[in-house]
Formats: structure tokens, C-alpha cells, sequence
């Protein structure tokens, strides 16, 4: 009988899992009434937005209707983008104290793992994702962490199926940490930079000399071939350099490498962010930050202040907001608070659109996807949500999900476990007597 129910069991989760692969039905959807917030362009008052066929098709005040479009009355909400979470462990990590659910990190060359490309392991059954989906974040990058250079990351939407259905992206960039010498394996920040500068050299070197390498005719380097091999579109300025950074001189020292190599650098977590933003605008260096922590995580954030953000974008940086900087205890199960995550932007000095585009359109932009996702324009990707209000705001709700076209309305954990204990059993409050 055990074995009947554990093999009835997999049939179930397998139809389910068939069923979330295939591709959907094609459909028309018109958001009509409320205010729309491209991003791209102004707000629309009692605007209406079309998806057609996964795709966005018109987006204005008065737009004409296709017969047979379901309609979606948004009268007196607010239609934006699907949010964007520019870095994340979303897929990747489960419970950060279980080993076995984690596969963020690599081994690698001397704590040098350029190669490694984190979306591999990425989970598409993962039960964080649905919650995340269900309070408007419809896209998120999936980062390494851990290292010299941790390896590639991913952008990916927050849909059924398997990690190919889900990718928009890969690689989007290159991940490196810089801030604790330790878990890169040396004594002091200045040798981490030299290290960095070693590994740029080397794939400056490897790139002329690929052949003799084959041939074992080279000098010894840093990294392993794949590694290399992997740092190659860095150096030639086509896939970027994330770097999480704090201290405010090891920004300077980041930028001065990134200058000495042509490298197209952008900066994570950035708790002294503030104190370079007139130079990382003039150099037009985007930085990924949060605004929940007021706390420094160390002696390297001891600037660390909850204005970051908005003293960023004041100065003229394209910044995007993530999930506490990395620097708090918003793990992956908590990727679906990057709304609160702009309000408090917002409560700190950042313009209520500024925050807004720091979670839509500006992390499309960082990482090359504007012509996808990130804005409410025709052709971009049908990711459109439908707030009961003011997003930034604790107690709005999300009415409407809706990624590439398809609108989303299953239950998380969280709601089942809500409806559990919603209505409790009558010995609940009569407990049987002793």
C-alpha cells in the first residue's frame, strides 16, 4: 500500500510538472481603467495596457480593444511593470543552514571560479519562487556568491517549466567579491585587488596566446583554462563585471582597475556608495543597492545609511534596488520584499518614480535586457502587475500577476498554511478535560 501511495505520488507531481512545461495557449488581455506606469514615459491616467500572444501590443489612454480580449478592470489601481530583482539566490538556495539545498557557490582555482555558471543548479520547482511572483517581482537574477570571482550570473522570469523556459539571459554578467579577504584566500585587501589584477592579465595574456597554451608552451596562470576562457568577454567590455564592494576605498580601487582594463563595471551592495556618487556618475557606473539597512554588517560598511540609494540617484547613478544590499537577513524566501525594499527607499530621500524605476526598467537597463523586460511598451515581454494601490506602500496587495502574457494565481506555502490555521479545530479553544 506504501509503495501504491509513493508511486500514485510521482505520477501526480510529474503530470503537474508536464503540465507547467507546456507552452500556453495563446490569448489577448486588456488592463483597462486604471493609472499605468510605463516607466519608459509618463503615467497614464485611466489607461489600458494589451498583451497579445506573450507580448506587449499597446499601452495608452485610448486604445482601441480587440474583440474577444478578456478584460481586467484596473479602475482606481496602479498597473506597472513586473519587478525586477537584480540579484538574487532565488532557485538556488533553499535554507541557508542545509548544505544540500545550496548550489550558489563553487569551488574553483585558488578561490577563482569564473566558469562556474550558477543557473545550472537553479531549482524550477523551488517553493520560493511562487511567492516571490505573487507580490510582482516576475524576473530576477540569479547570482553566484562566494570567492575571488564567484562565476556567471542569469536573468531568468518566474515561470513554470524548466530553467530553459524560465531564461532570458545567460550570462548576463561576471560576479566578484571584494571586501573579505578571508574567504578569497589571502590576508588584506590590497592583495585581493592584486589578485584580481593577476586573473585580468592573465586573460589579457591567454587570449593572444591560446594556441601556445594547447601546446603547454606558456607561462603558468592564475586560473584554469575554462576560467580564462570565461574572462575573456570581460576584458573585451562585453559582459560586465559585478562587483560586491563596500568600503569606499575599495570602490576607488575597483574603479581604477576597471579603468586600467576597459572594463564595464558595475557595484554591489555599496555601503559607501554615497561617499564616491559624483565619481561613479561621471564614470557611469550603475550601482545595485538596498535601502533596509541603517546597521553596518562590518568594518567595511561602517558608512553604511539608509539615504545610499537616494544619494546615488541625486548624484546622477543608475541605481537598482535589491534585496538589503545583500548585507541583511532577506535570504531567498524573502526576494518578494523588494517592494518594501523602495519604500523605504522612498521614506529615505529616493522620488517615488526614481524607486520605481530602480525595480523595473533601471535593472533592465544595468544588464542590457530594456528591449525584454523593465517597461510597458509594445514588443517588450507581457509582464504586467496590477496593484490595489500605491506599490511601495505595506498594505497593498497584488490583484494581478501576469508574466509573458500569462497571469498567475496559484497558491504559495504561505497561503496554505493561512487557510490551515485560519479556521481551527472547535477543541482549539475547548480543550477536552483532564
Amino acid at each position: 500500500m506504501n509503495s501504491y501511495r509513493h508511486i500514485t505520488r510521482l505520477v501526480i507531481a510529474s503530470s503537474f510538472a508536464l503540465a507547467a512545461s507546456l507552452p500556453l495557449a495563446a490569448q489577448t488581455i486588456a488592463i483597462t481603467g486604471g493609472k499605468v506606469y510605463p516607466v519608459s514615459g509618463p503615467p497614464i491616467e485611466n489607461g489600458t495596457v494589451i498583451i497579445t500572444n506573450g507580448k506587449i501590443a499597446a499601452v495608452g489612454a485610448n486604445v482601441a480593444i480587440p474583440a474577444g480580449a478578456q478584460r481586467i478592470d484596473a479602475t482606481g489601481k496602479i498597473v506597472t511593470p513586473g519587478f525586477v530583482n537584480s540579484s538574487t539566490q532565488l532557485g538556488v538556495q533553499e535554507v541557508s543552514q542545509v548544505s544540500d539545498t545550496r548550489d550558489m557557490s563553487a569551488r574553483g582555482k585558488d578561490n577563482i571560479a569564473a566558469a562556474f555558471t550558477v543557473w545550472e543548479g537553479l531549482n524550477p520547482n523551488s517553493v520560493n519562487l511562487a511567492p516571490a511572483r505573487k507580490e510582482g517581482v516576475t524576473t530576477f537574477v540569479v547570482m553566484p556568491t562566494g570567492g575571488l570571482v564567484a562565476g556567471q550570473a542569469a536573468l531568468v522570469d518566474v515561470v513554470p517549466g524548466t530553467t530553459t523556459d524560465m531564461m532570458i539571459r545567460a550570462p548576463i554578467a561576471m560576479v566578484a567579491e571584494i571586501g573579505d579577504p578571508q574567504q578569497a584566500g589571502v590576508n588584506s585587501r590590497g592583495e585581493l585587488i592584486v589578485k584580481l589584477r593577476e586573473l585580468l592579465d592573465d586573460t589579457r595574456f591567454f587570449r593572444i596566446h591560446r594556441d601556445a597554451f594547447d601546446r603547454a608552451q606558456t607561462r603558468p596562470f592564475a586560473a584554469s583554462r575554462l576560467d580564462l576562457q570565461a574572462m575573456i568577454p570581460v576584458i573585451e567590455g562585453r559582459l560586465p563585471l559585478v562587483v560586491t564592494v563596500d568600503r569606499e576605498s575599495d570602490i576607488d580601487a575597483t574603479m581604477r582597475l576597471a579603468r586600467e582594463y576597459n572594463v564595464k563595471l558595475i557595484i554591489a551592495g555599496g555601503a559607501e556608495a554615497w561617499m564616491m556618487a559624483d565619481k561613479l556618475a561621471a564614470a557611469k557606473i550603475p550601482v545595485l543597492t538596498g535601502a533596509m539597512n541603517n546597521i553596518p554588517a562590518g568594518f567595511a560598511a561602517l558608512g553604511q545609511r539608509q539615504e545610499n540609494a537616494a544619494l546615488l540617484r541625486k548624484a546622477g547613478v543608475q541605481v537598482a534596488l535589491i534585496g538589503n544590499a545583500g548585507g541583511g537577513d532577506e535570504e531567498a524566501f524573502n526576494v518578494r520584499n523588494l517592494k518594501q525594499e523602495a519604500g523605504n527607499a522612498v521614506a529615505y530621500g529616493m522620488t517615488w518614480d526614481d524607486a520605481l524605476r530602480a525595480v523595473t526598467l533601471a535593472p533592465a537597463q544595468v544588464f542590457g535586457v530594456a528591449d525584454r523586460v523593465g517597461s510597458l511598451q509594445p514588443g517588450r515581454e507581457g509582464n504586467v502587475v496590477v496593484w490595489s494601490g500605491d506599490p511601495f506602500e505595506f498594505t497593498t496587495r497584488v490583484e494581478h500577476v501576469f508574466i509573458r502574457g500569462h497571469e498567475y494565481t496559484d497558491k504559495t506555502r504561505q497561503d496554505m498554511l493561512m487557510g490551515r490555521y485560519k479556521t481551527l479545530p472547535s477543541t482549539h479553544n475547548n480543550p477536552p478535560s483532564q
